[in-house]
């Protein structure tokens, strides 16, 4: 009588399967499932994607500036207003703490 085969086991959860077998980390919805799956219709899909075109063409067309120009002049006036209550005090106390530093001797 032949020994039973033992049973084949799934590998542990920390083992990583191959690269060729690895799932991406994001598959695109599949189109069969993908339209009982929307949450908008194409319709709305296609006015917002409007609206969206609208706004970039008019941020480009007045002036030619890059995303990093328009969030520099946002935080500009912020970074002013932060370094012109936070800079003095800042200064004046580390000035102070190197004053007594050399005034000790170190």
């Amino acid at each position: 009588m032949a020994a039973p085969e033992p049973a084949r086991q799934a590998p542990p959860a920390h083992e990583v399967p191959p690269a060729h077998e690895v799932p991406p980390a994001y598959e695109a919805p599949r189109p069969e499932t993908e339209a009982a799956e929307r949450l908008t219709s194409s319709v709305t899909d296609a006015s917002v994607g409007q609206a969206f075109t609208m706004l970039a063409n008019t941020v480009l067309s007045n002036s030619p500036r890059t995303l990093e120009d328009l969030v520099q002049d946002m935080l500009r006036p912020m970074l002013k207003g932060w370094l012109d209550e936070n800079l003095p005090p800042l200064v004046e106390r580390l000035v102070r703490a190197e004053i007594e530093r050399v005034a000790r001797g170190r």
